[in-house]
């Protein structure tokens, strides 16, 4: 299965560049902070996210895709399992090697393996990577879930996870990565196959 166009909607600020009209698959990190049409999944990998689920706190729409993490959740509480089989289109368990673990390769990387690994697009649009491009971590996800927003944890995972792109890009040659954000100016160096659309 080959579609041209992947996008994949994560949980910063920018994710509010995409719009309606765009075509192609589209894939959400948790929930994204907008309401978005047409999603063909939700991508989840944190174990408190499922138990936020679990407990009644969130409630995720549509379909799923998941990661480690909330596979051995699932596997530890059938009950839960079984209450939500309908709405999970599969687990997706590839860590590639340049990720420490499953903890470093998060969902914004796992969403983006997924949908590029799947439909081999020629182009994936990302939205809401804000810490891509500033010492910026916030998430639409901060709203419903706890997250230790200190320097000293934004700036662990601000490292780690922006040292897991370039790499992650250079896997997929034949994909032109399209960064959407309110400038062009990475804190990382990105291969040929990046753009950066200001919009």
């Amino acid at each position: 299965m080959s579609e041209d166009i992947v996008n994949i909607i994560g949980n910063g600020q920018s994710a509010g560049y995409f719009r309606d009209d765009q075509k192609g698959i589209r894939l959400t990190c948790n929930l994204p902070p907008m309401a978005i049409d047409n999603v063909f999944a939700t991508i989840m990998v944190d174990f408190k996210m499922m138990r936020a689920i679990q407990d009644g706190s969130v409630q995720v729409p549509g379909h799923w895709v998941l990661g480690n993490r909330p596979k051995i959740h699932m596997e530890q509480n059938s009950s839960f399992y079984l209450r939500h089989a309908s709405q999970i289109r599969g687990f997706y368990l590839d860590v590639p090697p340049y990720a420490r673990n499953a903890t470093d390769f998060n969902c914004g990387h796992v969403a983006t393996h997924y949908g590029v690994s799947r439909w081999k697009p020629k182009v994936c649009n990302m939205f809401g990577f804000n810490s891509i491009f500033d010492f910026d971590m916030t998430s639409s996800t901060d709203f419903y879930l706890e997250s230790d927003r200190g320097q000293q944890n934004t700036n662990r995972l601000a490292n780690n996870w922006r040292g897991i792109w370039p790499q992650l890009f250079r896997e997929f040659p034949d994909t032109e990565f399209r960064l959407f954000h309110k400038h062009p100016n990475t804190k990382m160096e990105c291969p040929q196959n990046v753009t950066i659309v200001t919009p």
